[in-house]
């Protein structure tokens, strides 16, 4: 049976690495992995942000049907639905997660023989670095070298605020972001953490900081920095004899808005640029190799069943994904014909997205004020910079009616009275001032 190893890297968007086409050089080390492996090109995640998307990950289930539609809200993933660490550890594998996600729903830890919390020298627990987490991550690898294992492994960088090392802060950026003509970083004030990022991030990254592309930056060498610390866990799998026959997959929980429809620096908003998540697999003894491509239609349901194929058992009633291992193998790539995502923590949102066309719909307005209805051409504007949704009113019409149709039989077919994005309410959007006001980073 195979290891298996989960690098999760939060808050990464796919259009910043290298495999990805991003031109500047921020992954070397997730690059090589995609080039011994495959890279699937359109993985979406359901929901947003973390714990929604994390759960669709460990269940093989849409928010809609495992019920977490939002980050820290009420609901709790219930027993009686089976999570990735239980089902692999059934399967015969020791399961270690390296991880902080239980300290705020206790159920993330079902299911690890071995859960390994690193975070908690910070009061602000997402600024765990991920030199930390490798420091607990590569002995742990070492010592069970002789058993199969699943380990996840949850790298924070590059999660707002980004603060890489001093050393790899002029990679990306020349000059200084103090003195530029505009100030391009005005939009931090219609934000909903504005006045909070400005006096405990801006000041900490430049006084006087006024140029957005410098954030980006410091985004970009955030990457840089993870992908350091995947390299180091790939040479240790390589060290220990272990690479050949293990199933590595990189991947995140949501990407990145990096300014794209004003909203700063944060991971919110129903746009590729949030939803659209990298995946990469390598296996060379499983058949997965070669520096592949897959170009279809992919969501986070998918991950559960493909892990469970490649541990030689198959996914329980219920999970509504679909193996990626025959297509990871070679054997034909179909891929879906549309995607539904939610978002109900800063916005209370829903898309359909299909391979040619998004629809974003809002069950309420949003801090941004963006449309209650919006509709983009991906092929012609893939951006998402204008919105058809009054030009193209029948095709917005359709995918409308379809979208609630969807939801309308989703909620039929779990036993739901309503919409639960509207049932549960947004939860940050709601306590932003409550949860921020008092934080201070460290």
């Amino acid at each position: 049976m195979p290891n298996i190893v989960y690098l999760d890297i939060d808050s990464l968007r796919a259009d910043h690495l290298g495999c990805y086409g991003c031109p500047m050089d921020t992954s070397p080390h997730i690059d090589r992995l995609a080039r011994e492996g495959v890279l699937c090109d359109h993985l979406f995640c359901c929901g947003l942000p973390t714990h929604p998307a994390h759960a669709t990950l460990y269940t093989g289930r849409h928010p809609i049907s495992h019920g977490i539609v939002c980050h820290g809200g009420a609901a709790d993933l219930p027993h009686s639905v089976p999570v990735l660490p239980e089902l692999l550890q059934q399967a015969g594998l020791t399961t270690c997660a390296v991880d902080n996600l239980a300290d705020s729903k206790p159920w993330f830890a079902r299911g690890y023989e071995f859960y390994i919390n690193t975070t908690h020298r910070h009061r602000m627990r997402l600024m765990v670095t991920a030199e930390e987490v490798n420091s607990r991550a590569v002995p742990w690898i070492r010592h069970h070298r002789q058993e199969s294992f699943f380990l996840f492994v949850h790298f924070w960088d590059p999660h707002t605020p980004y603060l890489p090392p001093h050393r790899l802060r002029h990679l990306f950026y020349e000059g200084d972001p103090s003195a530029t003509p505009d100030d391009t970083l005005k939009a931090v004030d219609r934000q909903p953490l504005g006045d909070f990022w400005r006096k405990n991030w801006f000041d900490k990254l430049a006084p006087g900081l006024r140029d957005a592309d410098y954030v980006r930056a410091m985004y970009d060498s955030e990457i840089r920095y993870v992908d350091e610390a995947v390299g180091e866990i790939l040479n240790t799998l390589e060290a220990e004899g272990l690479a050949d026959d293990t199933v590595v997959v990189l991947s995140a929980d949501h990407g990145e808005s990096l300014l794209e429809h004003d909203i700063l620096f944060e991971h919110h908003g129903l746009y590729d640029c949030t939803l659209r998540v990298p995946f990469v697999v390598r296996w060379p003894a499983g058949g997965v190799s070669g520096g592949q491509r897959l170009t279809g239609l992919r969501d986070q349901r998918d991950v559960l069943p493909t892990l469970l194929e490649a541990a030689g058992k198959l996914a329980p009633e219920g999970v509504e994904g679909q193996s990626l291992l025959p297509a990871l193998r070679g054997q034909g790539d179909t891929g879906r014909d549309q995607i539904v995502a939610e978002e109900c923590t800063w916005q209370v949102k829903w898309a359909l997205r299909t391979r040619t066309h998004k629809l974003i719909l809002a069950r309420e307005p949003d801090l941004h004020n963006t449309p209650m209805l919006e509709l983009y051409d991906l092929e012609a504007d893939p951006g998402e910079t204008v919105n058809l949704a009054g030009q193209e009113k029948a095709l917005a019409r359709r995918m409308e009616q379809e979208l609630e149709a969807w939801i309308a039989l989703r909620l039929k077919e779990t036993g739901q009275s309503q919409d639960p994005l509207v049932a549960q309410g947004a939860t940050l959007g709601k306590r932003y001032k409550e949860l921020f006001a008092n934080t201070k980073l460290d």
